[in-house]
C-alpha cells in the first residue's frame, strides 16, 4: 500500500487532538485527586486499644464471626512504618481475613519513638515490650500459650521472642522475616556490611534513625520505579476510581514513615545483618542466649518469591536450624508488600494461612484438654490412695494423754490407785515426783521413778 502523507498527517493531527483532550481531562480532575489522596481512610478495621506502655498501643480488633477461636493472634509489625499495612483497605486485609476466618486478633502499634527512647535496644522491644503484649493477651483469653504472625523486622523479633519464650508460643507465623544473612543477595544485607557501614555513625548523627532517611534509602534500590513509573502509572490512570484509590493508600503508607529508636538499629544491623548472630546460633540480648533450637512450635513461613528487601534466601534456610519438624512455607509470586496487600495474594495465600492457625489452635485445644484429663486422673488416683494408706496405718496415739496403765510397770491395781489421786494420763503422771507417785500407789520410790524414767 503506497504511503499517503495527506492520510498519516490526518492521523498524527487526529492523535494529538485525542491526547490533548486526554490531557485536559486529567488536568481538570487532578485537583480532585490530589485532595484524594491526602485525606484517603486506612486501617478501617474496628479495634480498641486494649494495652499502653510508652508510646505502644496494643489493638483487639472487633469479632467478625459468632464462632470464635479460643487460641489468639498477635501480630508482631516492624518498628519502621505503620502497622495499617495489614489493614490497607477491607478487601486487601490480612487483619479482616483472620478475623473473617474466626480468628481473635490483636496488633502492636509501636508508634513514634521519642528522644529519650534512642537508647531502647532489641532487648527492651522483645523482652521487655513483646513479652508484656504476649502477657496480656495470655490472660485476657485464659490461654497458657498464644499464636504469633511476625512480619518483616516483627518476624525476626518474634522469632527471637519464641526461642526464648516457647512455653508461651503455641504456633509462629512469619511473613518476610529476615533470617538468614550470609551472601542471601538481599540488598540490605550490603548496607549492614561493616565493611561499607557503621550504623553507629547514624545513631551518633541523629539519636534516633529519622524516618526519611530509611525511606530514602528504600526507595534507592528501585529509584526508576519508586521516583518515575509509579507517577506515570498514576497519570495514566488518573480516571480510574479504584486504581487512585489504592494508589493512595499505599503513598499515604509510604509517608507515614516511623523513626527508629537508635539502639535497636545499631543492634539489628550488626546482631541480625552483619554478623547474622541469629541464624548462627550465637545470639545474646543482654547476656541471654538466644538459641533457635528452643523453637518447636509449628511454624509457617510466608515468602515473597520477587521480594528484594528479603529475598527467600533470606528466610527459607532458617527452617533447618530451629527445633520444630513442624515447618510449612509458603513461598508466592509476590514481593515484599504484596503478601499484605495483592489482591491474588488474599485469594490464593491467606486462606491457607488461616486454616494452618485454625488447625493449629484446634491441635492445642486438644492437646490442653488431654492434658487437664490426665491431669484430673492423676489427682484422683493420687486422693484414691491417699485414703488408702490412711485407712491402712495405725491410728496415732497422743502419748501425753494416754492412759497411766500403758505405762510398763503399772498395773490395774497400781492404776486405780493413781487414778483416784487425779493421776489419770502419762501427763498427770510426770507432774509429780517419785516420792508422791510412791505414796500414792503404795509402791517403793525406786519404782515409782523408773516410771517416771520412761516418760523421759
Amino acid at each position: 500500500m503506497a504511503f499517503n502523507p495527506l492520510s498519516a498527517a490526518l492521523d498524527a493531527q487526529t492523535d494529538a487532538l485525542e491526547a490533548l483532550t486526554d490531557a485536559t481531562n486529567k488536568a481538570t480532575i487532578a485537583p480532585e485527586r490530589a485532595v484524594e489522596i491526602e485525606t484517603i481512610d486506612v486501617g478501617q478495621t474496628p479495634a480498641e486499644v486494649v494495652y499502653e506502655e510508652n508510646k505502644l498501643e496494643l489493638l483487639r480488633y472487633e469479632s467478625q464471626t459468632d464462632e470464635q477461636n479460643e487460641v489468639p493472634i498477635l501480630i508482631v509489625y516492624a518498628l519502621i512504618n505503620k502497622p495499617y499495612i495489614l489493614d490497607l483497605q477491607p478487601d486487601r486485609s490480612v487483619v479482616r481475613r483472620l478475623l473473617e476466618a474466626g480468628h481473635d486478633v490483636y496488633m502492636i502499634d509501636w508508634n513514634e519513638p521519642s528522644r529519650l527512647d534512642q537508647h531502647l535496644g532489641l532487648h527492651d522491644y522483645i523482652n521487655r515490650y513483646i513479652d508484656n503484649c504476649v502477657d496480656v493477651v495470655r490472660e485476657r483469653s485464659g490461654q497458657d500459650k498464644i499464636n504469633l504472625l511476625g512480619y518483616c523486622m516483627g518476624g525476626t523479633m518474634s522469632t527471637i521472642y519464641s526461642a526464648l519464650n516457647p512455653e508461651k508460643v503455641n504456633a509462629l507465623g512469619l511473613m518476610a522475616a529476615g533470617l538468614c544473612f550470609d551472601r542471601t543477595g538481599g540488598t540490605l544485607e550490603d548496607w549492614g556490611s561493616e565493611e561499607y557501614y557503621d550504623p553507629q555513625d547514624v545513631v551518633d548523627a541523629f539519636g534516633n534513625v529519622p524516618a526519611e532517611l530509611l525511606d530514602d534509602g528504600f526507595a534507592l534500590m528501585d529509584p526508576i520505579d519508586n521516583y518515575v513509573s509509579k507517577y506515570i502509572t498514576l497519570y495514566e490512570n488518573l480516571e480510574s476510581d479504584g486504581f487512585v484509590a489504592n494508589f493512595s493508600r499505599m503513598e499515604k503508607w509510604l509517608d507515614e514513615g516511623i523513626d527508629l529508636a537508635g539502639q535497636a538499629y545499631v543492634d539489628f544491623l550488626t546482631k541480625i545483618y552483619q554478623n547474622n548472630e541469629l541464624y548462627r546460633n550465637v545470639l545474646e540480648l543482654d547476656g541471654e542466649r538466644v538459641d533457635v533450637e528452643n523453637i518447636d512450635m509449628p511454624i509457617i513461613q510466608i515468602i515473597g518469591e520477587y521480594d528484594h528487601l528479603i529475598p527467600p534466601e533470606a528466610s527459607k534456610p532458617f527452617n533447618e536450624v530451629v527445633g520444630s519438624d513442624d515447618v510449612t512455607t509458603i513461598e508466592y509470586p509476590t514481593g515484599h508488600i504484596g503478601m499484605s496487600v495483592s489482591s491474588s495474594t488474599h485469594e490464593d495465600v491467606w486462606p491457607e494461612v488461616c486454616d494452618w492457625f485454625w488447625e493449629k489452635s484446634e491441635a492445642a485445644e486438644a492437646d490442653s484438654e488431654e492434658e487437664t484429663a490426665e491431669s484430673e486422673v492423676a489427682e484422683i488416683q493420687e486422693q484414691a490412695a491417699q485414703q488408702v494408706a490412711e485407712s491402712q496405718a495405725e491410728p496415732e496415739v497422743d502419748e501425753a494423754a494416754a492412759d497411766v496403765e500403758t505405762v510398763n510397770g503399772i498395773g490395774a491395781t497400781y492404776a486405780d490407785r493413781l487414778r483416784a489421786a487425779g493421776i489419770e494420763t502419762v501427763e498427770d503422771l510426770a507432774e509429780h515426783d517419785a516420792a508422791d507417785v510412791a505414796d500414792v500407789a503404795e509402791t517403793t520410790e525406786a519404782r515409782a521413778q523408773d516410771w517416771l524414767d520412761q516418760l523421759e
